[in-house]
Order: C-alpha cells, then sequence, then structure tokens
C-alpha cells in the first residue's frame, strides 16, 4: 500500500531526563501516523464509529534502533502490510531530520462491530479505499 509520512517535533514532556524520548511516547506517535494515513486515505475513525466500527490495537511491536532526542523533527513513514482481512496492520519507521532511521513498528487492529461487540471482515467501503491506494 501507498507509504504515508508524518512529521512531528519532540516536546520537552515527552523525554527522560537523558533527553531521550520515552519508549512510551513511540504507541502515541504510531497512532499519529496511522490516523493521518487514514484520514489521507479518505478514512475517518469518527466515521466508522458513526456507523457501529471500532478499530481496537490487539498488537503493538517496536524495535529501537537509535534514540530520538529532544526538539528531533521525526518523520514517520507509515504503510498498511497487506490487504486487510477482519484485521489491519500498519507498518512504521520513523527517521530524525538527519534521515537516520530510529525505530521501527507494527500494530495490528481488528475490525469489531459494536453492537455484537464481535470481529468483522473489513467493511467492503473501506476496503475500496485501502484498494485505491494500494500502488
Amino acid at each position: 500500500m501507498k507509504p504515508k509520512t508524518t512529521e512531528l517535533r519532540v516536546r520537552y514532556s515527552e523525554t527522560d531526563q537523558m533527553q531521550y524520548v520515552h519508549h512510551s511516547n513511540y504507541a502515541k506517535y504510531f497512532e499519529i501516523a496511522r490516523i493521518e494515513w487514514l484520514r489521507e486515505a479518505g478514512i475517518s475513525y469518527k466515521e466508522m464509529e458513526e456507523q457501529g466500527i471500532m478499530l481496537p490495537v490487539v498488537s503493538l511491536l517496536t524495535e529501537f534502533k537509535k534514540p530520538a532526542k529532544y526538539d528531533d523533527v521525526l518523520t514517520i513513514k507509515t504503510e498498511i502490510k497487506q490487504i486487510p482481512t477482519a484485521k489491519i496492520i500498519f507498518t512504521y519507521e520513523i527517521y530524525n531530520q538527519k534521515d537516520e532511521l530510529l525505530t521501527t513498528g507494527e500494530s495490528t487492529l481488528v475490525f469489531v462491530d459494536m453492537k455484537k461487540n464481535r470481529p468483522m471482515k473489513c467493511p467492503e467501503n473501506i476496503l475500496a479505499i485501502i484498494l485505491k491506494h494500494k500502488d
């Protein structure tokens, strides 16, 4: 699927005493990038929830290669790993302003029917939008 990049600057509150980004912030960075990927494709979390569809995270993997530091400008490259079924898998690469790869990650989310509180297949309208952004 087409990658999307999202930029953000590391805030002081996201760092530890060494001015490195605390590991807990990477889940937030991945979420920001994932939502921007979906938004740019034309998919809204808000509209999905209004249609009775939730998309909870069921797995989150992070591999740290180098630390991100206070005031770094990060570029997060986000892609969908494969065509979604009942789950959708996003991959992430985080680079600093020197274009050094700092972190990689992957999140798996599951489509859930909010009325039944059960997993469901990716809705056809969402799948169609994702397939349009395949190449």
